[in-house]
Parts: C-alpha cells; sequence; structure tokens
C-alpha cells in the first residue's frame, strides 16, 4: 500500500515543482457551499453579530498539523479531550456541551454532516483528516441555528482543497513531502484548475492525494505497531459560466485507515514509571475504516441578489474496530470492567495478571474478551437554500429560506471473541458467532428548516432565525446470532418536533468597534430507543468586538443554561452501560468568556524588515450541575449539585507568535490547560480523577530555497512534557511525546 500510494502521488508532487503551469491565483470554495456557511472569508467573521472564528489556509499551513486537537486550541470555546495522540478520533466540545465523539457538536466537511450517522448514531469514529483541509468555520451562539441538528454547543464546518479559482486556461498545484520520529511520513498533493469548454462554460478539476504512516510512539510489552496509516483521495469536477453566476460540482472523497489503536490504558503506577506502555491483551487490537462521500453541488444566480444553491450528499462508512473489551472476573462467574481492574490492581489482581500478560505467564483459558466492534453507516440527504437580498425602505434584508432532507442508518452486528495469554501471545480459544454480541439497526429520517434574515438599519444588524426539525427514529433488534435477520425481536421508535429560535445583534459605535450579543435555543437528538427527555438549553452571549483585516480583539461572555444534559454510553465513555443507553443529568450551567486576540508586528513588504504575527486565544468556563442524582453514567456517578463537569478546565490559554523574514519563518505556540477531572465532583481533584494542567510548546519553520520549493520543518511538545490526556474508558493513556518531521513544499 505504501509503495502504490507513494507512487500515485509522486505525480502531484512532480507537477506542483513544473514551471510550465500559471502561478495559482487566490482560491475559494464552491458558491453553492458559500450559501449554505455562516462566513465565507475571516473578514466576514468580524461582523457577525455573535462568536464565529475561521482558520484559513495560511492558520493550516503554519504548523501543518495532522491533529485536529491542536489546530483547533487556536479557536476560545473550543474543549478537546485527547485520546491516542494523533487526532484519529478526537473529542470535542464547546461551551461545556461535552467532548465524547463530538456528539453534540454538528461536525461538517462542505456544508455536509460528516459524521457517519449524525441523527441516529452522532458518536464520529470518521474524521477528515487536516492534512487536506483548507479552511475551518467554527460557529457557536444563534449562527448554529443555521446547521443542526446538534445546537447545544455550536458546529465546525471544515472545507476540503477546492478547485483552485485560477483564469481559464490556468493550473495550480501544492505538494508536500514529510518524515519525522517513528517512521512518520505524509505526502500530499493536489493539481487543479480551470479550461474554456466551449461558449462561456468552463470546466474544472482537482486531483488530491492524502498518505500519512506512523509507527506510533506507544511500547507495546510483547513489541509491535501501535500507529496507523491512512490513504485518502479526493477528485473534483466542475463546470461554470464564465461569469461565475452558475456553477454544478462533483466530488467524490474516499479514507482508508488501519490504526493499531486501543481503548486500554494503563494503571496510575505503570503510568508514573512508563506511560507510554501498553499491555500484551491490547496486542490484537485494531481499528479498519473505509468511508466514502458523494456530492453534488449546484449554485444558479438568478439575479444580482438572488441565488440559490442545493447540496446533494450521499456517505457510506464501515467500521471494524477488534480491540479488548473486558476481562474474566476472579471467580470465574462474570466479567470485569477495564476501568475497574486498573483503577485498583490490588483488588482485581487476577484480572489485571490476565491483561497485563507477562513473560512466563500463562493466563487462564478464555480470560480475556476481545470484541468486533463491526458496524455499518450510511447516510444520504439533499439540501437548499434560497438567498434574496432587498430593501424596505432604508433598511436592507438578505432573507435565506433553506430545506434539507437527511436519512441516515447504523447498523450493528457485532460478536466477542475469547482468548488466553501464553507467554505474552494471545490465543484464540474460542470464537464468537457473528452477531451474537449485538444484532440491531438504528435509523433516522428528517426534514430540517430554517429561515434567517439578516437585517441592516444603518450601524445596527439584527439577526433573527428559526429552525425546525423533524425526525422520526427507529431500533430494530433481531435474535442475536439470527444472521438472516428474519422476524426483528423489538422495534421501538420516536418521534420529535422540535423548534430552535434564535437572534444576534451588532451594534458599530465606531469603524472597528462592534457590540455584539444573541440568544438561541439549543437542542441534541436523542438516541433511537432512548426514553429520556430530549436534551435541550437556552444559550445566551454578548460581548464587544474590536478590529480590521490589520489587528482584531474580541471578548465574548457566554451563559449556557440546560434544562436537561443527557449522557450516552458509548465505548469511549467506559463503565458497565449497555452502548446506545442514554442518561438523564437535569439541569446544567455553564459560565464562560471567551478571548481572541491577534495582530501582525512590522510589514515585510513595505518597511522590508520582519514581521511579528501574535495571537491569543483564552477560555475561562465554569459548567456545574444543579441538581442531586445517581447515574449510571460512569463519568457522572453519584452527583450532587455543584459538581463540576468532566473534562471541562476552567482555563485555556493558545499563544501564538513567530517572525517571518523575506525567505523564511519561524512560529512558536504555546498551550496551557488547567487541570480538570475525569469524573463529575468538586473540591480537590483525587489523583486517580485528576487530568493534570500542562503546559505544552510547539515550533515551526520554514525556508523558502526557491519561489516554488521550501524547506519545512515542525516540532510537537518540545519539551517532551509528559501528561495524562484522558482516563477514558480505561486506565490512564498519555498524550503525544515529541514529535518532528521535516521535509518538502512545493508550489505553484
Amino acid at each position: 500500500m505504501r509503495l502504490s500510494t507513494s507512487t500515485s502521488l509522486a505525480a502531484i508532487i512532480c507537477a506542483a515543482a513544473s514551471p510550465a503551469m500559471a502561478n495559482e491565483a487566490a482560491d475559494s470554495q464552491d458558491r453553492a457551499i458559500d450559501r449554505i456557511t455562516v462566513t465565507a472569508s475571516k473578514a466576514d467573521a468580524l461582523d457577525v453579530g455573535g462568536s464565529v472564528q475561521r482558520l484559513d489556509i495560511e492558520d493550516l499551513e503554519t504548523f501543518a498539523s495532522g491533529d485536529v486537537n491542536r489546530i483547533l486550541r487556536q479557536v476560545p470555546g473550543v474543549f478537546l479531550q485527547e485520546e491516542e495522540g494523533f487526532g484519529l478520533r478526537p473529542n470535542i466540545g464547546i461551551r461545556g456541551s461535552g467532548t465524547d465523539r463530538n456528539a453534540r457538536v454538528a461536525i461538517m466537511e462542505d456544508g455536509v454532516l460528516m459524521a457517519p450517522a449524525p441523527y441516529s448514531a452522532p458518536a464520529a469514529y470518521y474524521f477528515p483528516r487536516m492534512a487536506r483541509i483548507h479552511a475551518i468555520e467554527v460557529a457557536k451562539g444563534p449562527a448554529a441555528i443555521k446547521y443542526g441538528p446538534s445546537t447545544v454547543g455550536g458546529a465546525i464546518n471544515f472545507f476540503a482543497t477546492p478547485i483552485p479559482d485560477v483564469d481559464a486556461g490556468e493550473v495550480a498545484a501544492r505538494a508536500t513531502a514529510l518524515y519525522g520520529n517513528h517512521d512518520s511520513q505524509r505526502l500530499h498533493g493536489w493539481v487543479g484548475g480551470w479550461a474554456p469548454l466551449g461558449g462561456d462554460v468552463e470546466i474544472g478539476a482537482l486531483v488530491e492525494g492524502l498518505y500519512e504512516h506512523s509507527d506510533g510512539f506507544k511500547d507495546l510489552d510483547i513489541g509491535g505497531s501501535t500507529g496507523f496509516q491512512i490513504s485518502d483521495y479526493t477528485a473534483r469536477l466542475g463546470l461554470r459560466s464564465a461569469d461565475r453566476t452558475h456553477s454544478l460540482e462533483l466530488k467524490y472523497q474516499r479514507n482508508d485507515e488501519r490504526s493499531d489503536e486501543t481503548y486500554l490504558g494503563l494503571t496510575l503506577a505503570d503510568f508514573a514509571a512508563t506511560p507510554n506502555r501498553r499491555y500484551n491483551s491490547s496486542q490484537l487490537d485494531e481499528m479498519n475504516v473505509e468511508h466514502e462521500t458523494y456530492q453534488l453541488s449546484h449554485y444558479l444566480e438568478l439575479a444580482p441578489e438572488l441565488s440559490f444553491s442545493t447540496i446533494a450528499y450521499r456517505t457510506d462508512t464501515a467500521r471494524s474496530w477488534y480491540k479488548l473489551n473486558d476481562v474474566r472476573n476472579a471467580a470465574d462467574t462474570g466479567w470485569n470492567s477495564l476501568s475497574a481492574v486498573l483503577a485498583d490492581p490490588t483488588a482485581f489482581a487476577v484480572p489485571f495478571a490476565d491483561i497485563v500478560g507477562a513473560e512466563a505467564y500463562t493466563g487462564r483459558a478464555g480470560a480475556l474478551r476481545v470484541r468486533n466492534n463491526n458496524r455499518v453507516y450510511q447516510t444520504t440527504g439533499v439540501q437548499s437554500v434560497l438567498s434574496a437580498g432587498f430593501a424596505t425602505g432604508s433598511i436592507g434584508h438578505t432573507l435565506e429560506l433553506s430545506a434539507r432532507y437527511h436519512e441516515d442508518s447504523e447498523d450493528r452486528f457485532q460478536q466477542d471473541d475469547r482468548y488466553q495469554i501464553v507467554n505474552q501471545r494471545m490465543f484464540l480459544t474460542s470464537a464468537g458467532a457473528p452477531g451474537s454480541q449485538d444484532n440491531r439497526v438504528g435509523d433516522a429520517k428528517a426534514w430540517a428548516f430554517f429561515i434567517r434574515d439578516t437585517i441592516e438599519a444603518g450601524d445596527l444588524t439584527l439577526v433573527p432565525g428559526l429552525r425546525y426539525e423533524t425526525i422520526d427514529l427507529r431500533q430494530t433488534r433481531w435474535a442475536l446470532g439470527d444472521v438472516a435477520r428474519t422476524t426483528p425481536t423489538s422495534v421501538t421508535t420516536r418521534k420529535v418536533d422540535v423548534f430552535i429560535p434564535g437572534i444576534s445583534a451588532a451594534y458599530r459605535l465606531a469603524d472597528d468597534v462592534r457590540l455584539v450579543a444573541g440568544a438561541h435555543k439549543g437542542f441534541n437528538t436523542p438516541s433511537p430507543g432512548s426514553t429520556v427527555d430530549i436534551e435541550t438549553s437556552w444559550n445566551y452571549e454578548a460581548g464587544v468586538k474590536l478590529g480590521n483585516a490589520d489587528w482584531q480583539f474580541e471578548a465574548i461572555g457566554f451563559f449556557n443554561d440546560y434544562t436537561n444534559m443527557v449522557g450516552t454510553c458509548t465505548a469511549s465513555t467506559g463503565g458497565n452501560c449497555n452502548i446506545g443507553d442514554q442518561f438523564d443529568g437535569g439541569g446544567v450551567d455553564v459560565k464562560g468568556l471567551e478571548v481572541l486576540a491577534g495582530t501582525t508586528l512590522g510589514d515585510r513588504s513595505v518597511q522590508g524588515g520582519p514581521a511579528f504575527p501574535v495571537s491569543l486565544a483564552y477560555t475561562f468556563t465554569n459548567a456545574r450541575f444543579q441538581s442531586d442524582f445517581v447515574s449510571g453514567y460512569e463519568p457522572w456517578g453519584a452527583v450532587q449539585k455543584g459538581d463540576r463537569l468532566p473534562y471541562q478546565p476552567t482555563h485555556q490559554i493558545a499563544l501564538n507568535a513567530g517572525v517571518e523574514l523575506d525567505r523564511m519563518s519561524l512560529n512558536t505556540a504555546i498551550n496551557w490547560v488547567s487541570e480538570t477531572r475525569s469524573t463529575a465532583g468538586q473540591g480537590p481533584i483525587a489523583v486517580g480523577d485528576r487530568i493534570n494542567a500542562r503546559v505544552l510548546v510547539d515550533l515551526a519553520a520554514e525556508f523558502d530555497v526557491t519561489d516554488n520549493v521550501s524547506v519545512f520543518g515542525t516540532v510537537q511538545n518540545v519539551f517532551g512534557e509528559t501528561y495524562n490526556a484522558g482516563f477514558s474508558p480505561s486506565g490512564a493513556r498519555p498524550g503525544a511525546p515529541r514529535l518532528w518531521m521535516i521535509g518538502l513544499r512545493g508550489r505553484i
């Protein structure tokens, strides 16, 4: 696979060095996608009446990180629970929404929901690779009602590499080849452009390839890979009129992943001694994912202030994560959860010995239960936006009307196999029949509508909006082992209808001074088969935005008032709950402050001297339960009023600073996160519950060898800070150690 992938990318890399091609012009996303999103450019974010940030290609290329956790540190209000150190399966929350598998954040690529089944199973086990992402928009507050279905926290829209917006007859290309420690490799390249087709029609295309590999930084006791290998391909074909008033684009994208990843962590004692260790019972753990996206976008400008955009889409995702699930108890009468054993290895000495699988140790036959988490997902849908600009007297309006029809499903067909460890190696003692552990399908059909009017009256801009979702959820179960699925054992349905209003306001006091405020209703889709109350909230924000294209400062306070927060049991949360079960958490108050500032000191183009870009993102959060209750959801447990939410640090700071010279640049990123807890609670944090505070420093440097080729290098976690990224779902797990990559970039 490495050879064939590298060969297929070679043409793109060579093309980037070809002098026969024209210089790349400024590129932009497809105009149909512009109408689906809140911000079409970075400058738009300043004028939005609320908290919306956008990272452009320059922001993303500075450190060229493949880990979305490191990228989103630059955005205030975003919370990140690291998992395996590479960002393969991130856990993202916004403003106290909870981080588990991004289930309360609408994750999109090019305006299309990217969770494998965003209504019926929003926990995302597929995530776009950052190396091929061109821009990112993070929408919080009332702006989120344009997306959905999850609006309690916000929405994150990832924009993939577009067909470059060059003149007809010209072509642009970029390529990157990097190598680093742990045999890390990244090959990425794209080439595209436009050509006359006849009349006033132009045809455009883009092909893109990405290959990533690492042997991993963790060390299995018996040896072996703990890394990953990913191949990702994208092709775009577009037609547009010469005056850009009409366009049609087809996109195909495929991602194939194999990662030797596990949910198994370490005891606190073993983490303190060897944080990157992995026990032998995880030697067979492996994730395989195949994901495909088909997308057709159409844009038609009917008049100068009237346009109609449509995006039709389909995604297919198949994933199988074969991993250690639990261990037989000492009495051989049942099963112990991995988290319980690792939390107290002395009390669970026999099961712990089976997990470690030390040299010369002979484990109990069938003591290790490995689950084939075999699932297939599918989504299909179409969404349209009609945008009309008009005036009523001296008041300007931009009215948007949108409709989306969406279907998705999750098919679970899983079995358990049992193993024994003998002299560090795992041997199969009994194989489970397909479908003997879980045999069910959850599906959803949903209509979503929104109306939004941007009203401009002098220095005041008001944006009222209303979203309506009507969702039909269904869960169908068959007898375990019923491969033919002849007769369902149960069919559970649920109908959800919800109105989601919101309004934002921006008042321009001066050219560079804006006051902003907003309020909206938050909503999160329940799981198929769930009977808990729907998760809803009322979210408020207010603040000030200062700045222009050269500098920026904004401070926004927010208050999210949850009527009922819902916890969803997933494999990544841990505990002894049934996957998919949901739990009522009652009222939760989340209060906070977001600060964002940035500028570039000096001007290399005018003065000929160095330029010094600097930026700061700070988040303060106080998220607490408002009632007493006892929950079967492990991250909550026995809750008392005033308990803090898990994995919600009080303080987060990200400081970026750099120096740019004529042919070279050097940048550093410093990230500080205060300590937090892995389960709900208040007061001093117990050692076994504490996620330590940490300061992480990253460096990146680039030197232009020619106008088209540069040498690039980056170091993550420069000082090799050791920290526990989390205890979910089973034991302490380390963040990434020092990782470096160096190589070449080509561009035309």
